[in-house]
């Protein structure tokens, strides 16, 4: 397969002396620098097709993405191809209403699944179409045809709303946390009374429960904390050295690393529980050289299924309702701190949003607490009005 090369011819100088073809810059991910120029391929299809991948990976880390973004876009791209059973430069607009159909209908993914995936198909179509990078060209001389923008407004779900989750998805009420907290520390006690294995198991899952809830943290975020991690607050001398928690692995943007925060302890209770845990607990655990806070009994780090199954286990021994999840106590966190009085751009920092509309979105206050807000507002205009002295 031959590869025609990008030459441009600079316009002749003012003196009258013509400058010589010059090579466009490179630029990584060109099809220049990922075809072999004059050998033939037994399945030139299949060749350019891993070229056109392999030329995208390279465009993305030049721009500095992280490789977790660059292969979860690959293999994106990779499930688009077996469902359209056809080549880049044959693909059109209706393959991509098909396979959104597909997502919504069979695979029931949210819309911001579905959206998330379209926004890396454009991503590499636009690669592709981008005449600097030469794939159209090499398309043409190889095939006879060239790729086109597949992913446009009218068959790409928009982004109009700020949140986009599951309807039914809810935090705890008060009680439901309590009851919750409390198996999870029941646990513990059983399996101490039965003298079984797992009871060191059980109390760092009902520690690890209480801090998710104490500081609002997501479930990734709680799996990756270390020891260390943990520091001291010294407006808050009472809660010594857990006064402040440092999370490191805070949800990152497209491409982006880890954002971090420092979430500043407000539960006495849940203090209290996390130094028990680190003094007490974990060093039984017998994994003094590892930085998790969270370890296993075979020397690892819990890992996010880990605590969703533990979770699972325990609401649904409850019967709670399935619509709580280990997201939901997050949730909580900042609707049960809202209805006590706490500044909400003080949580608004805490759990680690940009907008005050996300945190606005994870509040569900109860009806006491609106009922009470209500005649709070209301009061100045409900009050009698002061006898006029000058009647």
């Amino acid at each position: 397969m031959t590869i025609r090369s990008h030459l441009m011819q600079d316009s002749p100088s003012e003196g009258g002396v013509k400058v010589g073809l010059q090579r466009r810059p490179d630029l990584a991910g060109a099809a220049h620098l990922e075809l072999v120029s004059g050998v033939a391929q037994l399945r030139p299809q299949d060749a350019m097709v891993e070229a056109m991948v392999r030329g995208w990976r390279a465009q993305q880390a030049a721009r500095g993405l992280r490789e977790e973004t660059v292969t979860a876009r690959e293999r994106l791209v990779r499930r688009f191809l077996e469902h359209t059973n056809e080549y880049p430069w044959a693909w059109t607009p209706g393959h991509v209403d098909e396979w959104s159909l597909w997502l919504t209908s069979e695979k029931h993914l949210a819309l911001s699944t579905i959206r998330s995936y379209q926004g890396s198909l454009r991503l590499f179509s636009e690669f592709l179409i981008d005449g600097r990078y030469g794939w159209s060209v090499a398309c043409e001389d190889a095939f006879g045809t060239h790729p086109v923008a597949i992913c446009h407004e009218w068959n790409t779900i928009a982004h109009l709303n700020d949140y986009e989750g599951r309807p039914e998805a809810r935090p705890f009420t008060r009680e439901e946390i309590q009851r919750f907290l409390d198996y999870a520390d029941d646990q513990v006690d059983r399996a101490v009374r039965a003298k079984r294995k797992g009871a060191l198991a059980a109390y760092r899952d009902a520690t690890l429960f209480k801090v998710i809830y104490g500081w609002g943290l997501r479930r990734t975020e709680a799996s990756k904390l270390d020891v260390v991690d943990f520091g001291r607050n010294a407006k808050a001398p009472q809660f010594g050295r857990y006064g402040t928690l440092n999370v490191r692995y805070g949800k990152a943007k497209k491409g982006q690393p880890p954002r971090r925060r420092n979430v500043l302890s407000v539960m006495d209770w849940a203090v209290d529980a996390v130094a028990d845990y680190v003094e007490n607990v974990r060093p039984r655990f017998g994994c003094e050289d590892h930085p998790a806070l969270w370890v296993t009994e075979r020397g690892g780090r819990v890992k996010p299924a880990e605590i969703t199954a533990r979770f699972v286990a325990y609401r649904d021994a409850l019967k709670l309702p399935k619509a709580l999840n280990v997201h939901s106590a997050r949730h909580s966190y900042v609707t049960h701190l809202t209805e006590d009085g706490v500044d909400r751009r003080f949580l608004q920092q805490q759990v680690g949003h940009e907008n005050d509309s996300s945190t606005a979105i994870y509040t569900h206050v109860s009806d006491d607490f609106m009922n009470t807000m209500l005649h709070r507002a209301l009061a100045p205009a409900l009050a009698p009005f002061p006898a006029n002295k000058d009647r």
